[in-house]
């Protein structure tokens, strides 16, 4: 009983620790700098709800075509994307392992470095899977003279990447440590995941000056609840099964940019098949190289 207090405060402690740093970490992009409406502002989560899948699976496998890590590191993160396009939900375990090993690969690496290469790695594999429905939504919270605000678990570095490519305010994200522009491997508190999100989402409008009855959130997952029920307008994007029934029974708005999502999920399924013999062929096409040169 008491190591399981203890367990509890510790990830409180790490998620409070995560939300300050992100939002510490947060710069205003150049999209909307003075805003019409100076207290409102519009909070949207990154995976599956701008864009399809998880961003750092697409950043890490961009580090693997770099040669950052081996095989079998990508085989690990390509089972828990799978997962996760399949499921629509996030696993508590393998958020657990995400926190123990996020970002240790970039260790070594500097900050200049992965903002540069986190650049190409967005045309590469990013820019077209934008759900053009959340991009709408994003731009119609602009229009009307709101700040936009990316929230997600993925580094700073990428979301930042991310939201200045959409001509978005900024981002608040996963905060990784490094000395004198070096990353350490070791994160900042934890993951910007679920509580942790709605510290920073509240540090960021005690800074800015916003009020939060008057902001918008918008996410795809269960696990996002703390920041979606702190603003006074929230609103599940491609929501995952718990999320959509919470989303119901509190009247709040629901959208669904995902089209045949029973015959999505069976062709990801099959995709994925053909995906993981796809990547076999080219690991074993590397290793053929290396060894003839």
């Amino acid at each position: 009983m008491a190591g399981d207090r203890t367990r509890r405060l510790d990830l409180q402690q790490r998620s409070r620790l995560a939300g300050e740093a992100a939002a510490a970490a947060a710069e205003v992009e150049h999209a909307l700098t003075t805003p019409a409406d100076a207290t409102s502002a519009a909070f949207f989560d990154v995976d599956n709800t701008v864009m399809q899948g998880a961003s750092i699976f697409h950043f890490a496998r961009g580090l693997y075509r770099r040669d950052f890590f081996s095989t079998r590191d990508l085989l690990n993160a390509a089972w828990k994307q799978t997962y996760f396009r399949i499921a629509g939900v996030e696993d508590p375990e393998h958020v657990a392992e995400a926190r123990n090993s996020a970002l240790a690969f970039i260790a070594g690496h500097t900050v200049a470095e992965l903002e540069e290469i986190g650049e190409e790695i967005f045309d590469e594999a990013m820019a077209h899977r934008v759900w053009p429905g959340t991009r709408a939504l994003a731009q119609m919270h602009l229009d009307q003279g709101q700040r936009v605000w990316l929230v997600t678990a993925a580094p700073i570095e990428i979301a930042t990447i991310i939201a200045r490519r959409l001509g978005l305010t900024g981002a608040l994200g996963t905060v990784a440590e490094h000395v004198d522009g070096v990353y350490t491997g070791r994160l900042v508190g934890d993951l910007l995941h679920g509580p942790a999100k709605a510290v920073a989402v509240e540090a960021l409008a005690e800074r800015e000056g916003l009020d939060l009855a008057r902001c918008s959130a918008y996410s795809d997952s269960y696990n996002d609840l703390p920041m979606l029920g702190m603003v006074g307008d929230p609103c599940a994007i491609n929501p995952d099964p718990r999320l959509r029934a919470h989303a119901r029974s509190a009247g709040w708005r629901v959208r669904d940019y995902r089209t045949g999502r029973k015959a999505a999920r069976a062709g990801l399924m099959l995709g994925s098949a053909a995906a993981g013999a796809s990547l076999a062929g080219a690991v074993a096409r590397r290793r053929l190289l290396r060894g003839r040169g």
